[in-house]
């Protein structure tokens, strides 16, 4: 890791490159793209999508990047939730008939496995294909989980994508559970808590 490598705030006037990191790491997403399985829907739908489910961490100062906004994280703060009604209707607009019936249970599955009690929780973190295996990913963990500890305060995520599971495992992450509904892939819930 060089200098370069730091980790910043991402403010509201880089969250759109921000955002594009975001959409290009979740390209090849299981998740991502059996929801948008279409290339164009994908890429016109995700940017909205990704600002709904984790643009409040730009209010609050936890989108983080790295140099260049090569990899980026939406952390929201305990008490801080995704937008579910611009979520909804990003849904109601854009998904295909045939997986419209398995979306309910899937955020069924989510809402089952949210801790109850104060959390730091990931709903978005993706590195540029471009910058994949430089640590850029770890990076973007240590300093949002370094403030997890200071304040003892659990975090929690849904794994999407299997590969990414041994990341968070090797930063003190476990499942707690598995979501899936339908023709869906498995989403893995995983909590931190404190030691």
């Amino acid at each position: 890791m060089t200098a370069a490598s730091e980790v910043k705030s991402a403010g509201a006037n880089i969250q759109a490159s921000t955002i594009s990191t975001i959409v290009l790491g979740f390209a090849a997403d299981p998740m991502a793209r059996w929801v948008w399985s279409d290339s164009s829907e994908y890429l016109r739908i995700m940017p909205e999508f990704v600002n709904a489910f984790g643009g409040r961490a730009f209010e609050h100062g936890t989108a983080y990047i790295t140099e260049g906004a090569r990899a980026a994280a939406l952390w929201l703060p305990p008490g801080v939730e995704p937008d579910e009604a611009a979520m909804g209707a990003i849904m109601a607009q854009s998904l295909r008939p045939e997986i419209a019936d398995d979306i309910p249970h899937l955020l069924q599955g989510m809402a089952e496995h949210h801790p109850h009690e104060p959390h730091w929780y990931l709903p978005l973190i993706a590195v540029d294909p471009n910058w994949i295996g430089q640590g850029l990913g770890t990076l973007l963990m240590k300093h949002a989980l370094r403030r997890c500890d200071e304040e003892g305060i659990a975090a929690y995520l849904e794994s999407s994508n299997p590969r990414n599971i041994s990341l968070y495992e090797r930063h003190g992450f476990r499942i707690i559970g598995e979501i899936q509904h339908g023709s869906s892939p498995t989403m893995t819930p995983m909590l931190r808590t404190v030691s």
